[in-house]
């Protein structure tokens, strides 16, 4: 593309980069539609032999399939977490908070190390919250619990909005 003689440098060069990148962008979409054309062409081919299965006593003719078009490498990393699958070890559940002052911090600690070996469960700070505010179930410690969703009901907000707020 032919550019005044008066255009900035620094819009040529930008211009520059947006027309390589639409060039790659390009090569991948045609990329992309050969494999979907490829794609379509076998199982085309495989419904005409379905149909002629169930329509006839004839055996129908064997077509190939076209040949597997060459992978297309996506124009991003893909995760390592998406290409394998790792199994992880079965985590006990945590005991009810007794609510003891002498083993809250290994209560803590006990909750921490849960969220840490499993945060896909958890989707945000309210979720870690109110799980572990299940285990509250004895003395003050629901007492506790008891408080701050009436609080909640009372305004309609959760009194702790956040993980470390909680801790």
């Amino acid at each position: 593309m032919l550019l005044p003689a008066d255009t900035p440098p620094a819009i040529a060069d930008a211009l520059g980069y947006l027309q390589h990148h639409l060039q790659e962008l390009t090569e991948h979409q045609n990329a992309s539609e050969h494999v979907i054309n490829n794609t379509l062409v076998g199982l085309t081919a495989q419904i005409q032999q379905l149909t002629q299965l169930m329509t006839g006593p004839a055996p129908a003719p064997t077509v190939a399939p076209p040949p597997s078009p060459p992978p297309v490498n996506p124009p991003f990393p893909v995760p390592s977490a998406l290409t394998k699958q790792r199994t992880r070890p079965k985590l006990p559940s945590l005991p009810d908070f007794s609510s003891e002052r002498t083993s809250g911090r290994a209560f803590l600690n006990s909750c921490t190390l849960y969220l840490c070996l499993a945060p896909e469960q958890f989707s945000c700070d309210e979720e870690k919250i109110f799980w572990t505010l299940a285990f509250f179930k004895d003395g003050r410690a629901t007492r506790w619990s008891e408080n701050l969703f009436r609080q909640e009901a009372d305004t309609g907000v959760f009194p702790i909005q956040s993980w470390a707020d909680f801790e």
